[in-house]
C-alpha cells in the first residue's frame, strides 16, 4: 500500500464526516421530497383510473339499457359498442425515466455492497495475504455508505409502487465476479473497487443530464461526490495521486436502457 495507515485512517474519517454532515442530509432531503412527489402523482393517476372505470361501467350499463329498450320496441337499429378503455394507469414518461435511473442506481449500489462484502470477507479469511487494517475499515465505511444510497433509491421506487431493487447490476455482475476470481492481494482488490466506484461516479454524473425532476437531479448530485471520494482514496491506496479533471468523463456511465423494464 502506497499510503500510510495513519494517512488512510485520516482520509476515512474525513470521508465519513463529509458524508454524514453534508452528503447524507442533502440526499435524504432530496429523496424524501422526490418520493413524496412520485407518490402524489401515483395517487392522482390511480384516482383518475378509478373515475374512468366508473364512467366506463356506467356507460356500459346505459348501452345495455338502451339496447333492451330498442329491442322491446321492435327496432332493428344496432346499438354502437363502447370504445372506452380501462387500460391500466401509468405514470408520466418523465417520471418513468427518472424511476429507471433510480432502479439503475440502486443496482449499482447493490453491486458496490456485494463487491466490498466479498473483499472484506476474503481479507478477514486471510485469502489476500497481509491486508492493512485501515483498508478493511475503508471497505466497511464505503459499503455502509453504499447501503444508505441504495436505501434512498429504493424508497423512491417504492413510493411509485415499484419493487425495491436489491439485485446487483445485471450486466456488470458477471464481469466483477470474473475479475474478483483473480484478486489475490490488496492491490488487486483496490483496483477492482476503483473500477466499480468510477463506473458509479460517472453514471451519477451522466444521470444528472438524464433526470427530468429538479429534486431528482439534486438527489443524484448529492451522491456523486461521495463515489468520487471513494475513487480518490482508492487511488491513494494504489499510489496514483488523483488529479482533478477539467471535465469529468462519463464514458463508463451505465445506460438506463440496460436495466430493462421496471
Amino acid at each position: 500500500m502506497e499510503i500510510s495507515e495513519a494517512e488512510l485512517k485520516a482520509k476515512i474519517v474525513e470521508l465519513d464526516e463529509i458524508h454524514h454532515d453534508v452528503s447524507l442530509p442533502a440526499m435524504q432531503e432530496g429523496a424524501s421530497e422526490w418520493a413524496e412527489r412520485v407518490a402524489a402523482e401515483r395517487a392522482q393517476v390511480e384516482a383518475g383510473s378509478r373515475l374512468n372505470r366508473r364512467t366506463f361501467l356506467l356507460g356500459v350499463g346505459a348501452t345495455v339499457g338502451a339496447g333492451a329498450l330498442l329491442a322491446a320496441c321492435g327496432s332493428n337499429s344496432s346499438v354502437a359498442k363502447s370504445s372506452s378503455s380501462s387500460a391500466a394507469p401509468t405514470l408520466s414518461p418523465s417520471t418513468l425515466t427518472d424511476l429507471h435511473v433510480a432502479a439503475l442506481a440502486a443496482s449499482l449500489e447493490s453491486l458496490g455492497i456485494y463487491a466490498y462484502t466479498a473483499g472484506i470477507n476474503a481479507a478477514k479469511a486471510g485469502k489476500l495475504g497481509s491486508v492493512p487494517p485501515a483498508v478493511v475499515v475503508f471497505a466497511e465505511t464505503a459499503r455502509a455508505q453504499h447501503k444508505e444510497h441504495g436505501a434512498a433509491w429504493n424508497a423512491i421506487l417504492r413510493s411509485a409502487g415499484k419493487p425495491a431493487v436489491t439485485t446487483t447490476d445485471p450486466v456488470l455482475t458477471p464481469v466483477v465476479n470474473k475479475d474478483f476470481a483473480s484478486v489475490t492481494n490488496t492491490v488487486d482488490l483496490a483496483k477492482l473497487a476503483l473500477e466499480i466506484e468510477n463506473i458509479a461516479g460517472e453514471t451519477y454524473l451522466s444521470a444528472i443530464g438524464v433526470l427530468t425532476e429538479p429534486v431528482a437531479i439534486r438527489t443524484a448530485a448529492s451522491i456523486e461526490p461521495v463515489e468520487m471520494q471513494h475513487s480518490a482514496i482508492l487511488n491513494f491506496v494504489l499510489g496514483t495521486y488523483p488529479v482533478p479533471n477539467a471535465f469529468e468523463p462519463t464514458s463508463l456511465a451505465r445506460p438506463t436502457s440496460d436495466y430493462g423494464k421496471l
